[in-house]
């Protein structure tokens, strides 16, 4: 969606005057603007423009000092973003949105420079969503990141960052994303989630944040379910039950799945304002029962207590508890299990990222977008962007980092962020590509070993069998050639994997999931190195 004109409007009319908080830039450039002295003043400037204005200035950039349309090039306007960006760091500010418009002569934007230094995201734990279709999985979400009940028609769903069809469909076809967070323990929401300005005021505002990303329901889609529960950092998995229908194929699909990856998990029984009290205990014990199956402990949060839910989660304990979005019960729980659960890993070494989305946006350029995996990201940072389909890696440069709308100038590992990259066409952007410092010296693979378990197969699994490989964001064919000649249901053993279409950069350690038709695995890389076939 276009940005709203009249913002840029209101900024001219305001215009630049003396004792106020709107600024007139034609370009910004770091050989003239950084130099000699220039970025101390200018800094000062800024520093007098977000005082005038209460804690917020506005900086028009394209126009000259008289307020005209001139119109600059893509790249002069990312060169005065990442000028104004330092400008506002050294006056202990931050940018906290920049809209753009189009004109005949190149672009004109705003930047919104708000007081205060940039988050430090210590707290920010990532939450995988999976469930069946019309579970109440995205309204769950919807109705926490904004403290709103559902009118019961999923009318909260449409709050996370799905595409209009889906809100008509009432099912979403990918990936979505949103946020929350705390600050003093007390939960920071979005007033109006369509508006992105509100979910970077969360980013900005709370000292902890838990970010969803929301799986799709609908069978025909699993594959992006398994690439949302595989290709992200994630802290923990929240899978919905719905108590009106219990749990399904699909459920057993998603769990296995949380599972398999050995992410600590937790099942929320949803609608439960639709079913009495003996209806919703039958599928907390369905509930139980499935987990018990898969070797895992169920933990009833209503008996035992959020303390204890907090505690023993795990890799093999799993909390329980009944929710509904249209009478709230539960979300409170939910809430204060949220913000009590700690980050998982440590996220330590250099800084790597696998791409899983990317897109353009106007005076910026190429965005990638993945949950930094290690390390950290600068604004200004020179990295690896490979492999590309004949193996080779391309140097680009992070040109700005963007955390749910919030620019900020670095990112940890866990965080979901989109960076923009100067070096790089999007069009030349692919999903399993990952950055990487510069100095590194990464080796793709088309082959590799892994040891591998086999969930569920109708016959046995011999040589040349074929199926999708989800590992990180990388989705794709790949040949087995067990070591001992075939695999059958339930077994575990070492198998030589390679790609069909092209190298990945696979590290040894990482956990895969492998799925063709009904059957499915998981399986470990064990060996990067083996010979090629």
């Amino acid at each position: 969606m276009a940005p709203d004109r009249a913002v840029l409007e209101r900024a001219l009319d305001a215009g630049e005057r003396e004792g106020g908080s709107v600024e007139f830039k034609e370009r910004l450039t770091k050989d003239l603007h950084l130099a000699d002295g220039k970025l101390e003043s200018l800094a000062a400037q800024l520093r007098h423009r977000v005082l005038s204005g209460d804690g917020e200035a506005t900086y028009v950039v394209g126009v000259t000092d008289a307020g005209g349309l001139a119109g600059i090039s893509h790249d002069d306007f990312a060169e005065s973003m990442d000028v104004l960006s330092l400008l506002a760091e050294e006056a202990d500010a931050h940018i906290e949105s920049v809209d753009t418009w189009g004109i005949e002569d190149g672009l004109v934007g705003v930047a919104t420079i708000r007081e205060g230094a940039l988050l430090e995201d210590d707290g920010h734990i990532v939450v995988g969503t999976a469930g069946h279709v019309d579970h109440g999985k995205s309204t769950l979400v919807g109705s926490l990141v904004t403290g709103r009940p559902d009118d019961g028609e999923g009318s909260t769903r449409s709050f996370l960052d799905v595409q209009p069809h889906e809100v008509e469909r009432g099912l979403s076809a990918d990936l979505s994303y949103a946020v929350y967070g705390f600050a003093e323990d007390e939960p920071i929401r979005t007033d109006n989630p369509d508006r992105k300005a509100d979910r970077a005021a969360v980013v900005e505002t709370a000292d902890k944040l838990v970010s969803f990303v929301d799986t799709v329901g609908h069978e025909p889609w699993l594959r992006t379910t398994i690439r949302g529960l595989v290709g992200q950092k994630l802290d923990y998995g929240l899978l919905t039950v719905a108590a009106d229908d219990g749990p399904t194929k699909t459920t057993r699909e998603h769990l296995g799945v949380l599972l398999a990856t050995e992410l600590p998990t937790i099942v929320a029984i949803t609608k439960t304002d639709m079913v009495d009290g003996e209806r919703a205990r039958e599928v907390e014990r369905e509930v139980e029962r499935l987990l018990r199956d898969v070797g895992k402990t169920p933990l009833r949060v209503e008996r035992h207590g959020v303390d204890t839910a907090v505690e023993e989660i795990s890799e093999s304990v799993v909390p329980v508890l009944r929710t509904s979005a249209v009478t709230m019960e539960g979300l409170g729980t939910l809430d204060d299990l949220f913000g009590r659960l700690p980050k998982t890993g440590d996220g330590e070494g250099e800084f790597s990222m696998y791409v899983d989305r990317s897109y353009k946006i106007t005076g910026v350029g190429a965005v990638a977008s993945g949950t930094v995996r290690s390390g950290t990201v600068e604004a200004g940072d020179e990295l690896l962007l490979g492999p590309f389909p004949d193996g080779s890696f391309r140097d680009v440069e992070a040109r700005s980092i963007e955390m749910h709308y919030h620019r900020v100038d670095r990112a940890k590992a866990g965080r979901i962020v989109g960076i923009a990259l100067k070096g790089v066409r999007e069009t030349d952007l692919d999903r399993g590509m990952v950055l990487l410092p510069r100095e590194a010296d990464p080796t793709p693979v088309r082959e590799f070993e892994a040891d591998v378990m086999v969930l569920n197969h109708p016959t046995r699994i011999d040589d040349g069998y074929e199926p999708v490989v989800h590992l990180e964001t990388v989705s794709e064919a790949a040949a087995f050639y067990p070591a001992e000649g075939q695999l059958l249901p339930g077994d575990t053993g070492s198998t030589t994997i390679r790609f069909k279409f092209r190298p990945y950069l696979v590290e040894e350690g990482q956990r895969f999931v492998f799925r063709e038709g009904q059957s499915k695995g998981v399986g470990t890389v064990t060996d990067v190195s083996p010979t090629e076939r």
